[in-house]
């Protein structure tokens, strides 16, 4: 038995299927395929029942995850811990939303390189839901994030601001003047929708429905670019942090009634061991959250 093939395993178990596994991991199906293949050799067990472009675990193999997973998260603290004391230094992968990172990005990073020159720091785009399921995984450290998800009580926590959803429409739009909107005045509105992985997206999804619209959703976007630009040409709304809107004084900013606030933080796997590039990265923005977002 591999530390390799548990890997394999795992991310199998995952993501049900060989294709995915692969290419998450980047290494070629085969080579998970024989990794599979010796693992029940080894252990005279069938892992997984296997049907057209999906693996489901037998019984045998819902046991052998739970051991190998565990084996995986030993290795991997212990790993941390003896690579702390070697004193070699870690990146810091965190994960954070296209649009979160236009609040927290690049002055954030470049201020932590000023403390911390040795320590590198590797961004990851990902939305909130996805990118707090990495840090699940361990395949990120941490995470920037809408908090308003379901299992956020699973997780360390530190909250950096509370944020309010706007409806951000051109000066040209219908509603500009009007003073507050409430969700049901946007039904028939073309709207340009966040992706599918943030709870942003899942918020208001779970509003239009609980008064029973079905949006107008032209597009889903990840980039805030994109989200302005069809704004700035009237293709139509946007409902955005406000706080991305400050360099964007075209833009008409409209209240939602009732206010929609969003809890934005860091989030980490509890019971983790955090090597020590971690630690100073988690210590930093406790230490300078009031410096980048001041009191509103």
């Amino acid at each position: 038995m591999k530390i390799s093939q548990l890997e394999y395993f795992c991310a199998v178990s995952q993501y049900h299927s060989i294709t995915q596994a692969a290419q998450k991991l980047y290494v070629t199906q085969p080579a998970i395929s024989n990794a599979i293949r010796e693992l029940e050799k080894e252990f005279s067990v069938n892992l997984f029942t296997r049907s057209k472009n999906h693996l489901t675990l037998t019984n045998e193999g819902e046991l052998f995850y739970q051991k190998a997973s565990a084996l995986l998260q030993l290795i991997r603290q212990t790993s941390s811990q003896l690579y702390d004391l070697g004193k070699q230094i870690f990146p810091v992968k965190v994960g954070i939303p296209p649009l979160l990172s236009t609040l927290f990005f690049p002055e954030i990073l470049i201020a932590f390189h000023e403390c911390y020159p040795n320590i590198p720091v590797e961004l990851f785009e990902y939305g909130s839901i996805r990118a707090a399921s990495l840090v699940q995984e361990e395949y990120l450290d941490l995470a920037f994030v809408n908090m308003h998800f379901y299992d956020v009580d699973n997780m360390n926590t530190y909250q950096i601001l509370s944020e309010h959803i706007v409806f951000c429409v051109s000066a040209k739009h219908h509603l500009a003047q009007e003073k507050n909107i409430t969700i049901e005045m946007l039904k028939d509105e073309p709207l340009i929708m966040y992706n599918t992985d943030s709870v942003q997206n899942a918020t208001l999804s779970a509003l239009f429905e609980s008064v029973g619209i079905k949006p107008n959703i032209i597009m889903h976007a990840s980039q805030l670019y994109t989200i302005k630009k069809f704004v700035s040409e009237n293709l139509g709304g946007a409902c955005l942090y406000s706080s991305i809107l400050n360099d964007c004084p075209d833009f008409i900013q409209i209240p939602i009634i009732p206010l929609i606030t969003q809890d934005i933080g860091l989030v980490w796997k509890k019971g983790k061991y955090i090597n020590s590039s971690v630690e100073h990265f988690i210590s930093f923005i406790k230490k300078h959250t009031g410096k980048f977002f001041p009191p509103q």
